[in-house]
């Protein structure tokens, strides 16, 4: 479970605590950063975090553009060069990007996670070429955050090969969340599924789908 530090209280034990209802040693919690602006606000963030005691996971966001919340990508990698340095392990929010992915694994970064269209805007995965690319080249995990909207946008992030999907506006947001919750996980499931199967090439023309050879006349 993601948790907005800078929204949500983990890190004042005398006021109501999330984590008093979400028990640490059920769930594993993922701070993040989101609404920090700067790589100072974001790495001061991630210090709260675990001096709070939540651990040195870590979901990075650095904002950029408050209009489309895309992240400022040199201040995501600089942010994250000093949260590995000082032994977190970073997940971070980056743009749909090749070379910021490639930097922030060169960084030591845990996992990279493009967006697949602005934050909340249930979209879907706008630019599959660009995903595709980074799918092919960073060894490390990609999760597709930000822009999911239904079950058949994560399983198209699965069949690609993601290793997994975050989420959040498309399931608080849906009309019966927790039958939305139940479609993300089998939409997740049958991507992985289908990804693990390996898909039938796509062809222009039909291809008979039993044999040709021996018929009867």
């Amino acid at each position: 479970v993601t948790v907005a530090v800078r929204r949500v209280n983990i890190t004042d034990a005398g006021k109501e605590n999330l984590l008093d209802h979400l028990s640490p040693e059920r769930y594993t919690i993922l701070p993040n950063t989101a609404g920090c602006f700067t790589a100072e606000d974001a790495v001061r963030t991630c210090r709260l975090a675990r001096d709070a005691g939540v651990g040195n996971l870590v979901k990075l966001e650095v904002i950029g553009d408050p209009a489309t919340l895309f992240p400022d990508v040199p201040a995501t990698i600089e942010a994250a060069k000093t949260l590995v340095a000082e032994g977190f392990d970073v997940l971070p929010y980056i743009t749909d990007d090749i070379v910021a992915c490639l930097r922030l694994q060169d960084a030591g970064c845990k996992a990279v996670m493009p967006l697949a269209a602005p934050i909340g805007s249930g979209l879907g995965i706008r630019n599959r070429y660009n995903l595709k690319i980074i799918l092919e080249k960073i060894s490390i995990p990609v999760i597709v955050d930000a822009g999911v909207g239904t079950a058949s946008d994560a399983a198209e992030a699965m069949e690609m090969g993601c290793t997994a999907v975050l989420m959040n506006t498309a399931i608080a947001g849906a009309r019966d969340p927790l039958r939305m919750a139940k479609a993300m996980k089998l939409g997740v499931e049958a991507g992985r599924e289908a990804y693990l199967a390996g898909r039938i090439e796509k062809r222009l023309y039909a291809t008979a789908s039993s044999p040709l050879s021996d018929l009867i006349d």
